[in-house]
């Protein structure tokens, strides 16, 4: 297995360690509902080194990641970032990422740390244009600093004003006495915070700096179980749960990712577009529990006669709601928001109804 730079000082405050998309990483800490509510209350710090960065270079970066990605990059400024996927030339989706327009005809591209080498084939694979590729995975190191009080705790180790940085912006700036960090106002919580690149070889100053200056607040390392329940609160897709080579943008609710304005052409363009303006036979929803139950990954959906619909794609007990909640795809007769589905548990048919996610309002 691959260990990220902070693997030893996981072991060291007794984080339990799976294997995770071939890297050692830690599950949990304190346990999954105490970090999950010490991010939505405090601060807590993810180590997300496993994620993948691959750097597009040159005078035809622009043309090669405009063609890659389903959203539109023309409309970023230097200095931001934007969510978007690669589509598969299928239909589906290779992969969910971050694209940085980090400066002229140079851009940072973050995928998830399973589809490393599948997405970098594929860059590789569809770089007719002759852009320069840098696969940086193993030479960067990340950490996501999430939860309210995430801005007052990084703020002591840097001189930048954060409070001025917009959502989805970045900064490229000294913290904790080390040059040259991304300091990006991204995350996979919606708690507010900020995601932190850097050379492997300040790991550990920085994890030791961060966890000293926010001692007053509560910080806690975080795993990747509260990373799972944090995200599903705000209904962000997972790749390989609700997203895959066999989901299309739109069927999976990202058609605001998608963009088909004239100057955008990308991989799959057409056959999305038909999909935009035909409709699409399922869609990926949210779901609450009415009866008591945790839907869980590939459970059945079915209709009140126990007619399969549709299958659970994520799901858990929220910590915030205290029930259970999931997202899965149905059949479109079953996706108006309201509607009775049922989750089908050990051959039981527990009621939900399907509503709008994010589950939790944190405003």
């Amino acid at each position: 297995m691959k260990k990220t730079a902070f693997n030893q000082l996981h072991k060291d405050a007794g984080g339990k360690m799976v294997e995770f998309a071939g890297y050692e990483m830690p599950v949990e800490f304190s346990g999954i509902k105490d970090e999950h509510l010490t991010v939505r209350h405090r601060v807590g710090v993810f180590d997300v080194s496993h994620m993948g960065e691959f750097w597009v270079k040159g005078p035809n970066a622009k043309a090669l990641v405009q063609k890659l990605t389903s959203n539109d990059i023309s409309k970023l400024r230097i200095g931001q970032a934007q969510y978007t996927c690669f589509p598969n030339g299928k239909g589906g989706i290779v992969d969910d990422l971050l694209v940085y327009y980090y400066e002229p005809n140079k851009y940072m591209l973050v995928v998830n740390a399973s589809n490393i080498d599948k997405d970098w084939d594929w860059v590789v694979a569809n770089n007719k244009v002759g852009a320069e590729l840098e696969n940086a995975s193993d030479s960067i190191s990340q950490l996501a600093v999430q939860g309210p009080k995430a801005v007052e705790v990084l703020q002591k180790l840097t001189k930048v004003n954060l409070s001025e940085i917009p959502y989805y912006s970045f900064v490229t700036d000294e913290f904790a006495g080390v040059e040259e960090v991304i300091i990006s106002a991204t995350g996979y919580t919606g708690s507010g915070g900020f995601e932190l690149y850097f050379a492997n070889e300040h790991a550990e100053k920085i994890y030791k700096d961060l966890f000293e200056a926010g001692e007053e607040f509560g910080i806690k390392p975080i795993g990747l179980g509260a990373r799972d329940t944090l995200r599903l609160e705000m209904g962000f897709c997972l790749y390989g749960n609700d997203i895959d080579d066999n989901t299309s943008p739109i069927e999976a609710g990202l058609g605001w990712i998608t963009k088909f304005n004239e100057e955008n052409s990308f991989i799959d363009k057409e056959l999305l577009l038909v999909q935009k303006t035909e409709g699409v036979s399922r869609k990926l929803r949210g779901f609450e529990m009415i009866d008591r139950g945790i839907p869980r990954h590939g459970y059945e959906l079915a209709d009140k006669d126990g007619l399969v619909i549709g299958m659970v794609t994520s799901g858990t007990q929220s910590p915030m709601l205290n029930k259970g909640i999931g997202m899965g795809y149905v059949a479109k007769e079953y996706s108006a928001f309201g509607t009775e589905i049922y989750v089908k548990v050990r051959n039981k048919l527990l009621k939900a109804k399907v509503v709008k996610v994010p589950f939790v309002s944190l405003q």
